[in-house]
């Protein structure tokens, strides 16, 4: 998409290595036949970096860049994406890791707590991340990783059905029930429940599931009271009226918009290649409100974390330094289809969908990453799922119900 650019900035930094001396000098025709000694770096180190099976590919390239550029080589490692954290944290303090990790920003608590990973210094260069991204790594008013790229949630159109989309959520239903399609809209469920995909609903009415103070979570829920209770009340509406379902999981609601089974879809940009492959003409958008307020994502922001433990810190944040640049972060966004956290090269993305994507997180908060975040997702989920299969007579009471749980669970 740019790669002309990214190839025009890494020859610059090779010819300003040049200058610098060093390596040893190769010799290339220049514009109008006059030569130009271009030096490659010398060998400035290794470093280690754990990186899981999706990333691999994009960060080998990434690598292949970075070193062309420093003369440090990175000693990429594939572990398995559930096995990073709970290794890392293992292995760090024996010194048999990594110096350097790529997984998502909901790790910060447990490495923080865990004494695994050091704070990092950007200088001038945090200003070009944005500031969701940086809120995501950052615990304790330290930044404890370099954001590259940010996902989330939206709402999927299929333009061949419906063309113009309302402003509320209860009007886009009214207006599914006439397209003339089995479902008006399909948020995936399943027998757990999936509160991730019901959160810009339920954050719509003013109930986030933790308090923030200063731009961090605290540990206080932000879904009691009478904002999560009207919430609950909606999901059973909804259910009412056939736009929630919790036999349909993620593969059924796939398949059901890819049938033309539905005008949307609420979903992430995992789903969307596969649209487009089909035949779809398809948009993305932010979720309309339900509650007034407005529809506000978990937004999972993806970053690099440097270990305490490294012997190689001054070589880690050299990569850390070039991870924050515009030049990386759209290498990595054309590589991997995620929005960057450099603001720079988001901004720079002509590729409707991902635009589409960044657009419908432009109200979104970093999903939390403090460890009382795990004790809320079964209760959370299970609650949703027994309100939309009307297995819950008061709505709002089991809402309540499932907060004191909860809390009871910390």
């Amino acid at each position: 998409m740019r790669k002309s650019i990214v190839a025009a900035l890494a020859a610059g930094m090779s010819l300003t290595l040049a200058a610098c001396g060093g390596g040893t000098a190769t010799t290339t025709p220049a514009p109008g036949g006059a030569d130009t000694t271009a030096a490659a770096p010398a060998d400035a180190g290794t470093l280690t970096v754990w990186v899981d099976e999706t990333r691999i590919d994009a960060f080998t390239e990434l690598g292949a860049d970075f070193q062309a550029t420093s003369g440090v080589s990175l000693d990429l490692v594939q572990k398995p994406t559930g096995d990073i954290k709970t290794d890392f944290i293992a292995q760090a303090p024996t010194g048999e890791g990594p110096d350097l990790i790529v997984t998502a920003h909901d790790a910060t608590g447990d490495l923080v707590s865990n004494g695994v990973v050091a704070p990092v210094e950007l200088g001038n260069a945090i200003d070009g991340l944005s500031d969701a991204s940086k809120a995501a790594f950052t615990w304790d008013g330290q930044l404890y990783g370099v954001p590259y790229a940010i996902e989330n949630i939206g709402l999927v159109r299929n333009n061949a059905l419906v063309q113009d989309t309302p402003a509320t959520f209860d009007e886009l239903v009214t207006q599914g029930k006439g397209a003339g399609t089995q479902f008006p809209i399909v948020i995936q469920q399943g027998d757990g429940g999936d509160a991730y995909h019901l959160y810009p609903l339920q954050t719509s009415f003013g109930a986030p599931v933790f308090t923030s103070s200063n731009g961090e979570y605290t540990t206080e829920l932000g879904m009691e009271g009478p904002e999560g209770q009207a919430f609950a009340t909606y999901l059973r509406k909804l259910a009412d009226e056939g736009a929630l379902n919790a036999n349909i999981g993620g593969d059924q609601a796939k398949q059901a918009f890819l049938d033309g089974q539905s005008p949307y879809i609420v979903t992430g940009p995992w789903w969307t290649s596969d649209f487009v492959d089909a035949g779809l003409d398809i948009t993305v958008l932010p979720i309309p409100s339900a509650g007034g307020q407005p529809s506000a994502p978990f937004l999972g922001v993806q970053g690099v974390y440097l270990s305490s433990h490294s012997e190689n810190a001054l070589l880690a944040n050299q990569f850390l330094d070039y991870m924050t640049s515009e030049d990386a972060q759209t290498k990595l966004y054309e590589l991997g289809g995620r929005t960057p956290a450099n603001t720079a090269a988001a901004e720079a993305i002509d590729d409707p969908i991902i635009a589409g994507f960044a657009e419908a997180g432009a109200d979104g908060e970093p999903m939390p990453a403090i460890p009382e975040m795990a004790a809320v997702w079964n209760f959370w989920g299970a609650t949703e799922v027994s309100i939309i299969n009307g297995q819950a007579a008061d709505p709002a009471a089991a809402w309540q119900e499932m907060n004191n749980n909860i809390k009871a669970a910390f």
